[in-house]
């Protein structure tokens, strides 16, 4: 019945887990590999990893669940061109230094701030 239901996914849980954790190790291992054979087809950071996502350059993508990013969708004051930002929560704090337009000093207004593990799963297919 029930209970030996639940005794039979107790089990399997130890299993399903230990499948997953093949498949990270599989995942990660094809990671390094190219790293070690220099082929160029992988990048990390996450900037350099947005674009490759916006470039439609990339085919699995390895995210650290902790990952501590935000992405800021600001605004310009002035022209109304709308841009993203990667920071961190440091980053985030040092607002006068993010949040002004470099070229002409304009204030940046923040139009939408997310968590980037949070964001992405959300808006992958976009890429």
């Amino acid at each position: 019945g029930e209970a030996g239901f639940n005794q039979a996914i107790e089990l399997s849980a130890e299993c399903l887990s230990n499948v997953k954790l093949v498949q990270e190790k599989r995942l990660i291992g094809s990671f390094f590999e190219e790293i070690a054979k220099d082929t160029g087809k992988f990048c990390y950071g996450v900037r350099d990893t947005m674009q490759g996502l916006e470039l439609g350059a990339v085919s699995t993508l390895i995210m650290w669940e902790n990952l501590d990013v935000a992405r800021v969708t600001v605004r310009n004051k002035e022209t109304e061109a709308e841009s993203v930002l990667y920071l961190t929560p440091a980053q985030l704090e040092k607002s006068e230094e993010h949040f002004k337009d470099k070229a002409t000093g304009a204030e940046l207004e923040i139009i939408d701030n997310q968590v980037l593990t949070e964001w992405l799963p959300q808006h992958y297919k976009q890429y």
